[in-house]
């Protein structure tokens, strides 16, 4: 770290300056005044040759007092250069150059500002070009930039006059500064990351850097910040959250495909131009649900947090169920009250409606023949066809497999029941991994999907059926 310290073109200032950097083992002192014409005749009173002979007597006092000094360094800012004629520009800074005798092993940084934005950056970028192809002793000197931020293109500038042969960027963290600040060097820096190149800052942990920034500063980041604001890397929208879970989908697969982790796969994510991980970030905050979210997000938080793979139309249907709550409330959604809206609409249903299996047993009877026996209560003003009066009854049923045979049992208790899609899944490695079972049937003419879950794939497969049930037997509380 080498420390810069910024003083006007007064020898009062110059030498306070100098003292303040007494026993250090190397700094630089940086010189400035404004140069532009408005500034030299409404605030210094110096025409062109006026202003050139301060600048230079002050420069050489700076000499005079680093003589001996070998660590002391100079830069010089014409402030206000965006809006200084570029020959005078040049003028005065090669005659700096000059003066302190600036060389190859000891260059002089001449450091061109826009004190205050007033043109597109490509402008900024011309004037840029200009002096670095015709600054006299071009070797010893380092091109350096400071863009504000007032038409909202610090960065911009930065990055036009970077490639126009700038050296250099001077600027803050988060784009702290005067009126709309200097450019934001988070932003410089990790603009270049996303584009290859590293830019030899560390924002491995950009939380914390924020942290100790808003601590020094007094000044909150906002949450839309580039890269370190909260909810940068935060899709809410449906078709966002639809394409982020498949492009993270297809991610993890190529990186397996590669036998790289997944941090070390090139990145191609929609709408995430850089891996929220390089930055400290994890997952869990890219999507989030609230009114304007579609099924996509809403299946990838529950698939990233709670092992459920939801088939598509499931998808559609419990999206409007949360679409209902999110709009009732108007909040955000978190994963944690997905899963228990989710466990409440489906799950929960198995057990909790007019239709219900307390026993039930199954046997795999012969070539393609499955039996099915199982007390079943009905309850409600849909089961007038139960004589047992919600008591329950034993029935039996026969069918090509589990739930073909449960659904000829419940079409003789007087609950017609059709699966019409059926899914099945673990939700975890491991034998002991809870299965989920996903079923969409047709229940006496009204279609609806139900879920189960257990450690037992039938019964998980059952409690399914039964949910699909109970929920099209009471569709006010699909």
């Amino acid at each position: 770290m080498t420390v810069v310290v910024f003083t006007p073109a007064r020898r009062d200032l110059i030498e306070r300056t100098f003292a303040s950097i007494d026993g250090m083992p190397g700094a630089v002192v940086h010189l400035y005044t404004p140069t532009a014409p408005t500034w030299r005749e409404v605030v210094l009173g110096h025409d062109r040759p006026e202003l050139h002979k301060l600048i230079l007597d002050a420069a050489g006092h700076l000499a005079r007092l680093a003589d001996g000094r070998p660590e002391v360094r100079f830069e010089f800012s014409p402030e206000t250069f965006m809006l200084t004629e570029p020959d005078y520009a040049l003028e005065v800074c090669d005659s700096l150059t000059a003066l302190w005798d600036a060389s190859p092993d000891r260059p002089v940084v001449h450091n061109l500002p826009v004190t205050v934005e007033v043109a597109t950056p490509n402008v900024y970028a011309d004037q840029i070009e200009y002096m670095h192809r015709n600054l006299a002793r071009r070797d010893s000197v380092i091109l350096s930039v400071h863009p504000h931020n007032d038409r909202g293109t610090g960065v911009a500038c930065a990055e036009l006059a970077v490639l126009a042969g700038a050296q250099r960027v001077e600027g803050c963290l988060f784009g702290n500064g005067e009126r709309t600040g200097n450019v934001d060097l988070v932003t410089l820096a990790l603009n270049l990351h996303a584009q290859g190149v590293d830019p030899m800052i560390d924002f491995s942990d950009i939380d914390e850097i924020r942290r100790t920034v808003e601590h020094c500063n007094r000044l909150p980041v906002h949450e839309r910040h580039p890269y370190g604001g909260d909810l940068v890397h935060t899709a809410f929208s449906g078709t966002h959250q639809d394409a982020i879970g498949k492009g993270m989908a297809h991610h993890a697969e190529a990186a397996a495909g590669l036998g790289l982790d997944p941090g070390q796969a090139p990145w191609d994510v929609p709408y995430l131009p850089i891996d929220p991980k390089d930055v400290g970030r994890d997952y869990e905050a890219v999507i989030r649900v609230n009114s304007q979210s579609g099924k996509g997000g809403i299946a990838y938080l529950l698939r990233t947090g709670y092992g459920l793979e939801l088939p598509r139309r499931l998808q559609i249907e419990f999206s409007q169920v949360v679409q209902r709550a999110t709009d009732d409330s108007g909040e955000e959604v978190t994963a944690a009250q997905l899963w228990g809206l989710f466990r409440a609409t489906y799950l929960d249903r198995a057990d909790g409606g007019p239709v219900s299996l307390p026993e039930w047993r199954t046997g795999h009877t012969g070539p393609g023949r499955h039996d099915f026996t199982g007390v079943v209560r009905v309850d409600g003003a849909g089961a007038a066809t139960d004589a047992s009066g919600g008591a329950g009854r034993e029935y039996a049923g026969t069918g090509n497999g589990p739930l073909a045979a449960l659904a000829d049992a419940l079409a003789k208790a007087g609950v017609g029941v059709e699966v019409l899609q059926y899914v099945e899944h673990a939700t975890a490695p491991g034998q002991d991994s809870p299965a989920v079972a996903y079923a969409e049937c047709r229940v006496d003419g009204v279609t609806a999907w139900g879920a189960g879950q257990d450690t037992s794939l039938l019964t998980a497969s059952v409690r399914a059926v039964l949910s699909a049930v109970n929920r099209a037997r009471r569709p006010a509380a699909l």
